[in-house]
């Protein structure tokens, strides 16, 4: 049985919430545009195909470097991969695209980032600018798969992967040859992307060493031998049939047939129903493996994997965690991660139907004040990638535009990338093979993006952002008073309806006017009040004259502006900004 699905108009709260789950980051525009639409027409809007971004440039050449060799012209490719991951964070923030694309190529980007929190790249173990690009495009080509035909899902993707360059470098594959297996990738097949070990927290420990529930050593085993015999290609000129992109290739010789891919029969064990995986003969050259019979193999593998009923809940247990809620208790697992994992495997293993059954469902915009563990809004701890682009879109902050502001694009995206490893997240660069402690540690999960320092280092980046004349790098240096003055001059002038207005953009969990207490709208007044609360014509008065003598009286700008930095940072360090 399918979930519910919530029929009626989002309203703003409900577009907020979805927009601020699905994208990394809506403006006021936006959440105000959704309101009015239903989640299906919502979410028809932004799962709408958008074009592929042009390759990243080289600043030194002004060109990009994906598609040739290195060459001396080129910068180091170390600086490369900078260039790329900020070529990604601008295809995230989506600033310079039609407006009528924005949105789906944001939603588009978050599932390319969930893949990347799902099939872990680590960057500095990858070391290649060209390998990390190529698989980045490879996730963009899975991303939005519902309408594209197959074997475009996320079972085809599994198979891809397998013999991605990255991967092969990152867990080894490259080293895995017959007689000398290496099962890391064979083991974080199973355990990280695929199979896992059941929901945390309620499998039992098995008495057989050896033996994890839903696969055993012998599996982990045996799915090693399959992956034997593969390299990276460093040219990056072998290319997959199905989607042109770069990949491995097999280790054979002039006759095309592999010495190092074990062609033995595959063995697994009772817990995959004692399958077997056997070379097919036709694609043999002389009873010897070829490339084409190495690559049926990992397609049996992979075929089995999935035919396995936890595949499909474990990867769905991944989606909730992503775009829901961290915790999955046994009521949810076995009703609505069980409702996802039949439309998964009904839907030919295609992520983006389930993402739409979750992010349509009632469920999803469930709203129960008599138990704060049943609130879905707020329930997410943003990470330090989500703080940093949904500040930036959410205040318009204008980016340096790609196409003719390079230098002044990387400065500003190198800067933001320090400023999220101070804060916590090293992009690109998690601790291990698993991801980002916030994506699956248990139990954990998405607390972990806040400590005592990591807070303070947010806290820290919103107020240094939050001013027009701070020089530090990574600062946004935002211009509050034009951009209040453009969005919400219509009530700044009273600091009651401005407050109230300004809360419920910004929190998730006060987007109605009502929900904000008096003690806290009088908190924050008197955090905007600060430069006029001694003055004998009051505050209010103060602000008001300020405000209204902005645009004639230079000192009245620059007072009401130091007002609404003082505003504006006390609501961004509030604990609800942290959350959506």
């Amino acid at each position: 049985m399918a979930l519910i699905q919530f029929s009626g108009n989002l309203g703003r709260k409900r577009a907020a919430h979805l927009l601020k789950r699905i994208t990394f980051g809506p403006n006021k525009a936006d959440m105000d545009a959704f309101s009015s639409l239903t989640p299906a027409a919502a979410l028809h809007l932004l799962f709408q195909d958008t074009s592929i971004p042009t390759p990243p440039i080289d600043l030194k050449t002004n060109a990009t470097w994906v598609n040739i060799p290195p060459t001396d012209a080129n910068s180091d490719d170390s600086v490369l991969q900078s260039y790329f991951k900020g070529w990604w964070l601008n295809n995230m923030l989506a600033q310079h695209v039609s407006p009528t694309d924005k949105l789906a190529q944001m939603v588009r980007e978050k599932i390319v980032f969930f893949l990347h929190t799902h099939l872990t790249t680590i960057q500095e173990v990858v070391g290649s600018s060209r390998a990390l690009y190529f698989q980045n495009v490879l996730f963009r080509t899975y991303a939005f798969d519902e309408t594209k035909p197959a074997p475009i899902n996320l079972k085809d993707l599994t198979k891809k992967i397998c013999i991605d360059n990255a991967m092969l470098t990152l867990l080894d594959g490259k080293l895995n040859v017959k007689g000398d297996p290496n099962e890391n990738f064979g083991r974080e097949l199973i355990e990280l992307y695929t199979l896992g070990k059941g929901l945390q927290g309620s499998i039992p420990p098995s008495t057989t060493q050896g033996d994890y529930i839903y696969y055993t050593e012998q599996d982990v085993k045996a799915a090693a031998l399959i992956m034997s015999g593969w390299d990276t290609d460093t040219t990056f000129t072998t290319l997959d049939t199905d989607t042109s992109l770069p990949r491995g290739k097999a280790k054979t010789n002039a006759s095309n047939v592999s010495n190092q891919h074990d062609n033995t029969v595959k063995q697994f064990s009772a817990r995959f129903n004692s399958a077997i995986i056997t070379p097919n003969p036709a694609l043999l050259i002389g009873g010897l493996p070829t490339e084409a019979s190495m690559i049926d193999e990992i397609s049996q593998l992979i075929d089995l994997i999935y035919s396995q009923p936890e595949c499909p809940k474990n990867i769905c247990r991944k989606l909730y965690r992503f775009f829901t809620y961290h915790e999955i208790d046994a009521t949810i697992d076995t009703n609505i991660i069980t409702d996802l994992s039949n439309t998964f495997i009904s839907g030919g293993y295609k992520i983006e139907p389930v993402i739409k059954e979750l992010l349509g469902s009632q469920h999803f915009y469930d709203l129960m004040d008599v138990d704060v563990n049943n609130d879905m809004f707020g329930a997410i701890i943003k990470s330090p990638l989500e703080l940093v682009t949904e500040t930036i879109s959410f205040f318009e902050y204008p980016f340096p535009i790609y196409s003719s502001q390079l230098e002044d694009f990387y400065k500003t995206t190198d800067n933001l990338f320090e400023q999220l490893r101070i804060m916590g997240m090293n992009f690109m660069n998690p601790t291990d093979v698993a991801g980002y402690d916030a994506y699956y540690q248990y139990p954990m999960f998405n607390r972990a993006w806040i400590s005592p320092n990591t807070l303070n280092r947010r806290y820290n980046f919103i107020y240094l952002s939050m001013t027009t004349d701070n020089t530090m790098e990574g600062a946004l240096n935002i211009d509050l008073y034009t951009f209040i003055k453009v969005r919400f001059g219509g009530s700044a002038s009273d600091p009651d309806v401005f407050i109230r207005e300004l809360i419920t953009y910004l929190f998730p969990m006060s987007i109605e006017t009502t929900e904000i207490t008096t003690e806290r709208l009088n908190y924050f007044k008197v955090q905007f009040f600060k430069l006029g609360e001694a003055l004998p014509q009051g505050p209010l008065a103060f602000w008001q004259f300020s405000w209204s003598n902005g645009e004639t009286i230079p000192a009245s700008k620059t007072d009401a502006r130091g007002m609404l930095q003082d505003l504006v940072n006390a609501l961004l360090q509030s604990p609800e900004f942290q959350l959506h």
